[in-house]
């Protein structure tokens, strides 16, 4: 037994050795990675600005909130004596029962927890009234108080271009909107810091420093102006709640620029019977047209020299037969003999499609080539993901192309093609046929610092010849002067150009009287464009569904508040003396003026060379001529515009 006994000893003294000697280095690093581990802490993510630099998405810190109850600084006695006035202050802060707080620090206190959770998500303020209670006011070591910083993404306007502001979801893949575009750029490196494993399999901070500091995001400016925004949204919800539509979206672009400063997608959530941003209807929806197709149809006849605008149109009473299908329009233009711009103006789809018909029926290839080479078989290229394909079919596919098939393409039938698609198209002409990308995008941006700057890209430099461009402006133009949406603009105080969409949904194979998409989309002022837009109003189902009662309504809503707070300001100032200087654009009182701009000291600014009672000023760079405006006697003035004071005088002196 003693051999036994002394054969045991030497073995366990000899492995020890052997574990000191020889495997002791891998144990030790063993057990330090079992101990310590390298946490990544999380980059605060870039925000995300509107065009004047206010904060549309933007990382607000949040805190984890943990206790080492079991801490050795924290005696038994001082534990006991403040335990109820931390229970009440935790419960009076993060608005829970201070009964369960109690018993949770006891059991802790009891259990030796080192690391024990009092909240998750706490904001700022809350984390500075926790740091200001018993015991956890003396800090991490001799208070026991262990705070994690993270961050969570907000947007301080809420539901404004939430869809295009979009989010991230890495767990699930979703990248959605800017958020999901960008997210390289907004994301920012992680940082680095090293953990100890205590009781209970808990990891807490060996420092209080960070080993590696995060190196937060860069912003992104957008293109969105909020203020736009907010007028786009409200308008479109109005609509959508008026002729109670499925869904709608109304977008807004810059000309020049491609820069998209509002855009609104609404859907009618049946869940909780409201309309939010939950699908990018103006990006992501390829539709059948309709209407506002047959600008690029017009434009490629002209083109490829087949029609002039003067050329007569027979559309009888209004319906005509291609093979066995019927085709009809709303109801009789004229005599039945009308001109294609007639056609045009008022919607004719007889007209357009017999004009299309004899034009190209030898060679339909003709027609969707040149419809290609005005890119409008492309899709734009959008950063934000999702973007919809276009889909307008070839006569060399014969499986898909029918002897019908040239005429309803011609009036916006058997193609797709997404809002925004159609309303880069439309911009082209306002922008005398250079067709630009549109964007959402202009800056990067570093601590206030510009890192990136965004130039506009070009599609497509000619879309047609510039005379077809100014052919297409005329017949804009008339649309809303003499045609389909003449009432929609009626004593406006600028000239807009569009057109307006009426087109059936196709549903289960084929096409009811229910289901319409009505649309609108032109630019403003039409006399030199500044801005395009499109409104798309699905499936409204109150009586109305055409584009010029439905869909215009929301587009002069924007407009009216574009031209009354930038193109007013921009186009009625005058520089003096390095200053803008306001000019009035109505019929105005005489000795008004005078007093006006005697108080402003810039007399030398004015010139009048007629003196009456009212006048209206015009604008020469340099000096403001104001003119003599009369009044018959007798007859009602014209007082749109002006003050209600000098209008009221005006109609009381003249009748």
């Amino acid at each position: 037994m003693y051999f036994v006994i002394l054969v045991f000893g030497i073995a366990v003294i000899g492995k020890v050795i052997y574990i000191q000697v020889k495997e002791g280095v891998q144990l030790k690093a063993k057990a330090q990675t079992q101990e310590l581990k390298v946490f990544d802490l999380d980059a605060n993510r870039g925000n995300i600005l509107d065009n004047k630099g206010s904060l549309l998405a933007t990382s607000v810190p949040i805190f984890e909130v943990r206790f080492d109850v079991s801490s050795p600084y924290i005696s038994d006695e001082l534990f006991k004596n403040k335990i109820d006035s931390i229970a009440i202050g935790l419960s009076n802060i993060l608005n829970l029962p201070p009964a369960k707080f109690r018993r949770s620090l006891i059991t802790a206190r009891n259990k030796g927890n080192r690391y024990l959770l009092l909240a998750r998500r706490v904001s700022y303020n809350q984390l500075k009234q926790i740091r200001e209670l018993p015991i956890l006011r003396n800090g991490k070591y001799a208070g026991g108080l262990i705070v994690i910083q993270k961050t969570k993404r907000a947007k301080p306007y809420n539901e404004l271009a939430a869809r295009t502001i979009g989010w991230v979801n890495e767990k699930e893949k979703l990248f959605v909107g800017l958020e999901g575009a960008y997210t390289d750029v907004l994301s920012g490196k992680n940082g680095k810091m090293v953990m100890r494993r205590i009781n209970q399999g808990d990891w807490i901070p060996i420092h209080d420093e960070n080993e590696i500091e995060p190196r937060d995001g860069l912003d992104i400016v957008s293109t969105i102006d909020i203020h736009i925004q907010d007028v786009t949204e409200h308008a479109l919800l109005k609509q959508l709640l008026a002729h109670k539509a499925f869904q709608g979206c109304a977008v807004v672009m810059e000309v020049n620029t491609g820069h998209i400063i509002s855009i609104a997608n609404l859907r009618y959530d049946s869940s909780d019977s409201k309309y939010k941003e939950t699908y990018n209807y103006a990006i992501g929806e390829s539709i059948e047209p309709g209407s506002t197709f047959k600008l690029a149809s017009i434009l490629a006849a002209l083109e490829d020299d087949k029609i002039k605008l003067t050329d007569s149109l027979f559309t009888g009473e209004g319906y005509t037969r291609y093979y066995n299908r019927e085709m009809k329009d709303v109801h009789k233009i004229g005599n039945g003999r009308i001109t294609v711009r007639d056609a045009f103006e008022y919607s004719s789809n007889v007209g357009i499609s017999r004009m299309i018909y004899e034009s190209y029926k030898e060679h339909p290839e003709k027609f969707i080539n040149r419809l290609y080479s005005m890119s409008l078989n492309q899709p734009i290229g959008m950063k934000i993901i999702g973007e919809g394909i276009p889909k307008i079919k070839h006569p060399s596919k014969k499986q898909t192309w029918y002897g019908t098939s040239l005429p309803w393409m011609s009036i916006g039938y058997e193609l797709t093609i997404t809002p925004l698609q159609t309303l880069t198209y439309y911009n082209a002409i306002a922008n005398n046929g250079v067709m630009v990308k549109p964007t959402f995008v202009s800056e990067i941006k570093e601590g206030g610092a510009v890192i990136e700057k965004f130039s506009t890209d070009i599609i497509n430099s000619r879309i047609v010849s510039q005379t077809t461009v100014d052919s297409a402006k005329s017949l804009l133009e008339g649309v809303v002067e003499r045609g389909t949406g003449k009432y929609a603009f009626r004593n406006s105080p600028y000239k807009v150009a569009g057109k307006t969409g009426t087109a059936q949904i196709a549903s289960k194979g084929g096409y009811n009287k229910t289901n319409y998409n009505a649309s609108f989309v032109g630019y403003f002022p039409a006399d030199n464009p500044r801005y395009s837009a499109i409104v798309v109003i699905n499936n409204p189902s109150a009586g109305k569904y055409y584009g010029s009662s439905v869909a215009a309504p929301v587009f002069k809503e924007i407009a009216d508040n574009l031209y009354s707070t930038s193109l007013v300001v921009e186009e009625n100032k005058i520089s003096h003396d390095n200053q803008n200087i306001p000019i009035p654009k109505k019929v105005i009182w005489t000795n008004d003026v005078k007093s006006i701009y005697a108080n402003l000291e810039i007399g030398d600014t004015i010139r009048f060379p007629v003196i009456g009672d009212w006048v209206k000023a015009t604008n020469d760079k340099s000096k403001i001529n104001f003119e003599e405006v009369a009044f018959s006697q007798n007859l009602v003035p014209n007082v749109i515009g002006m003050k209600a004071k000098d209008a009221v005088f005006l109609m009381q002196t003249q009748v």
